[in-house]
């Protein structure tokens, strides 16, 4: 499956030890066993009643009410969400976590400081910080430079808080969007989700801050969407699509933390498969960092999985495995554990080689220097600076998707009457993903202001619009039956110039609310009766402009397609604090749209699940009478401009081995300055296994003015050409390519001949016609890849390169 030359030795039969240094190895000599384990486990502080984590309430600690001496007697090696469990005032916080650090200095035998972990997704998870747009609106700006910026600023406000790992990114790729956890992901393609992920790894560990890599490895995959849900991928979708965005986050971005995923792959659960978190992840990828646990993954394998018997033997088949530390408590790698190594029955030499991680990682961060936690904490702390709110405002305005435009956009008239409706219209939870601390944590204390800034598309527009006349009616709830309120928003609309009707999703975990972790779906429809309070609206006569404020792609072909339709569509991915003030901007045109779709918007709710990366009968074929053709395809999106592309030059032939460059120019053809996403698609003609008809090569964001050209050249590694060949070998094979530039996957992709599919023996009647989508295109090239198969190694390149000319003025 992968070049799996192990780059560590085995040690008292223990694969993949580390060589410690001396300093580590130092410490290793003096330490008691009780000690050790310790090392390998985190503590929650401030766990209550508030469920942030799958069975938390079944799973706290036993001894919760001891005291944090006794609790960190023999040291601890994590504190657990110091600043992200409830709300706390983060300088309060900060001077009673730089006391307590001091505390495990002076008291505990060895005097080790703890790691503090928060999560960090969308932002630093705690109260009054900046919330920036959720990791599918990453995907959809096409722009990692952003992100790293976006990484570097969430890491500068955690490293001023004491805080040294950060649980992000998610690097699952997108399946099946029924997945409560889509809104988490970067998108659909592994290419996208590598590069955008790396972007944020490098940004946040600049900081000095460590990244988590979640959820290793296949997450995703889970059956029928369902979380944790066993996962049925065979070992080529797991190299060739689960694998890439982690190996590209290790190998290019450094990554220094990964954590486990919940599943089984197979049958066997990864928290208990050395194969994946060893084999594959250490000698594989070369990954030397720690390894944590997702958080009571390891007892899950008692209590979920039933591999085993008790805490003890969950503890040993994890630790064999290869995760270095329980999180978020200790339940199995304290007494469990250690009563297992006492016995006999465990080497003690495998908590060894997780105590040698975790103290290198400590190393690392300073922890043992001995002026770690001699300075001052911060007094004042400010987690939402007009950097913050710049950079969130930004990556807001380049996610929005504009995905249809009968030319009411953008809106000429400031004066108009307007009624805006929807129950994602005045609300803030509205803007922000399931990881943001005001849906994860503060929707349990109402009591508590969120802490910043974030206008409602509301109060945007207000501001945006302050000569309009902007009328208010939520018309309905985001989840429910009541239709109570359609009368009086039909007749708003009504009596309006425009009208604005913004639906949508409230994310939240595990049954509270629409998307998020635990909030899987079996339809892709919009939640509760918002469409049909849409269909109301337009039923006025009156334009109406929809926009999705959503966690996830919904099923909108009525609202695309259909017979009476919105005027204009607006996607939205959670877009975070300035997510308001950024739709408002793309309505009044003060920004013209960019965003991209990182993943395909489903036609139907049972096509899935779907990617675009699939082969020919992965398609529309006449073998069936069912079409998975989603409504809009990956990388869509539409603008206020217009776009050509000319003149591609790619080369007749390449090594299998080498790099080719592919040349594009692209002119802005409209009235307007904007930005191009321009992506670059290929084809592997025939290969040994069956390859997808189209896939991403590379892409990038190209700002262009009214009559501009650019000439955009791609650097490209054959190695993206390569696949997990018949013998489970990553490979590039020897043979004909197709490369191409477009607007999105659809855009001059080489049409499915249906009846080809079958030599014309088989005629379906129910084969749908296909919809001629708008998008800029070149025609493919054809192109050979010459010399012997080569096998792909980690020394090999795996991200393209892009240059472009200076602007040519029309």
């Amino acid at each position: 499956m992968f070049d799996r030359t192990s780059s560590s030795a085995a040690s008292h039969g223990v694969p993949a030890f580390p060589t410690p240094s001396a300093r580590v190895a130092e410490i290793l000599a003096r330490m008691t066993l009780d000690e050790k384990a310790a090392q390998l486990v985190g503590y929650w502080l401030d766990q209550g009643g508030d469920v942030v984590a799958p069975m938390q309430n079944e799973m706290a600690s036993a001894g919760a009410s001891s005291t944090l001496s006794e609790i960190t007697r023999d040291g601890i090696g994590h504190y657990t969400r110091v600043y992200g469990t409830r709300p706390v005032d983060p300088a309060e916080r900060a001077a009673w976590l730089w006391n307590e650090q001091r505390r495990l200095r002076r008291e505990t035998r060895l005097g080790i400081p703890a790691i503090v972990h928060e999560e960090c997704l969308t932002g630093l998870a705690a109260w009054k910080a900046a919330t920036f747009p959720t990791p599918l609106a990453w995907g959809a700006a096409f722009d990692p430079d952003l992100v790293a910026e976006m990484g570097a600023l969430i890491g500068q406000s955690m490293r001023e808080l004491g805080i040294h790992q950060g649980l992000a990114p998610v690097l699952d790729v997108v399946r099946d969007p029924r997945w409560g956890r889509v809104d988490e992901c970067i998108g659909e393609d592994p290419y996208l989700v590598g590069t955008i992920g790396t972007a944020y790894v490098q940004g946040l560990q600049s900081q000095g801050v460590h990244a988590t890599l979640k959820h290793f490895l296949g997450y995703s995959g889970s059956r029928a969407g369902r979380n944790h849900a066993p996962v049925s991928a065979g070992p080529r979708e797991v190299a060739d699509v689960f694998l890439p965005p982690f190996e590209m986050a290790i190998r290019d971005g450094g990554a220094r933390g990964v954590m486990n995923s919940y599943s089984e792959i197979d049958g066997v659960p990864v928290a208990s498969d050395p194969a994946l978190l060893t084999d594959l992840l250490r000698d594989g990828l070369g990954f030397d960092g720690v390894v944590v646990a997702d958080y009571f993954a390891v007892a899950f394998l008692e209590v979920m999985h039933a591999v085993a018997r008790d805490r003890g033997e969950a503890a040993e088949l994890a630790l064999k495995a290869g995760i270095d530390v329980e999180l978020p408590s200790g339940d199995a790698y304290l007494a469990p554990l250690i009563e297992r190594v006492r016995a006999g029955e465990l080497d003690e030499a495998y908590l060894d080689r997780a105590v040698i991680r975790v103290l290198t990682q400590k190393e690392e961060l300073g922890l043992l220097e001995a002026e770690a936690f001699q300075d001052e904490p911060p007094a004042v702390v400010d987690l939402d600076t007009a950097e913050h709110r710049a950079v969130a405002l930004r990556l807001a305005a380049e996610s929005v998707v504009l995905l249809a435009n009968d030319g009411v956009l953008p809106l000429s008239d400031r004066r108009a009457r307007v009624a805006l409706v929807g129950p994602n219209a005045d609300r803030s939870a509205a803007l922000q993903g399931c990881y943001s601390f005001a849906n994860h944590v503060l929707a349990h204390h109402p009591d508590h202001e969120i802490g910043f800034e974030i206008p409602t598309v509301r109060e945007a527009l207000d501001a945006a619009m302050p000569d309009a006349e902007i009328v208010h009616l939520s018309g309905c709830d985001v989840e429910g039956a009541d239709r109570s309120g359609f009368d009086a928003a039909a007749q708003a609309a009504a009596d309006a110039d425009l009208a604005v009707v913004v639906v949508g999703d409230q994310a939240g975990l595990f049954g509270r609310g629409t998307v998020g972790e635990g909030n899987d779906v079996q339809s892709l429809d919009l939640p509760g009766v918002q469409r049909e309070l849409v269909e109301r609206i337009v039923e006025t006569g009156t334009p109406v402009i929809m926009i999705l404020l959503t966690g996830r792609p919904y099923a909108i072909e009525w609202a695309l397609e259909g017979a009476a339709r919105p005027a204009a569509v607006l996607q939205s991915f959670f877009p975070g604090e300035a997510g308001g003030t950024a739709i408002a901007q793309v309505l009044t045109g003060e920004v013209v749209p960019s965003g991209r779709m990182p993943v395909s918007l489903p036609r139907f709710s049972g096509a899935q699940p779907y990617s675009y990366l699939h082969p020919i009968l992965g398609g529309p074929s006449e073998v069936t009478a069912t079409d998975p053709t989603p409504l809009r395809p990956f990388g869509f999106g539409l603008s206020y401009t217009t776009f050509a592309y000319d003149d591609l030059e790619v080369p007749t032939e390449a090594s299998t081995d080498g790099r080719f460059t592919a040349s594009v120019t692209v002119t802005n053809t409209g009235d307007l300055p904007g930005d191009e996403i321009v992506q670059l698609y290929g084809r592997d003609v025939a290969a040994s296994v069956t390859r997808p008809v189209t896939q991403l090569l590379g892409y990038a964001r190209v700002a262009l003015d009214p009559g501009e050209s650019r000439r955009v050249s791609f650097d490209v590694p054959a190695g993206r050409f390569a696949f997990t060949d018949r013998t489970l070998t990553r490979v590039v094979e020897p043979g004909e390519v197709l490369v191409w530039a477009a607007a999105h996957a659809a855009a001059s992709a080489p049409a499915a001949d249906l009846a080809g599919t079958t030599g014309g023996a088989i005629s379906n009647e129910r084969t749908r016609e296909q919809v001629v989508l708008p998008g800029a295109a070149t025609t493919p090239s054809r192109m050979v890849l010459t010399g012997d198969v080569h096998r792909v190694t980690g020394a090999d390149r795996r991200v393209v390169t892009v240059e472009m000319s200076q602007g040519v003025p029309a």
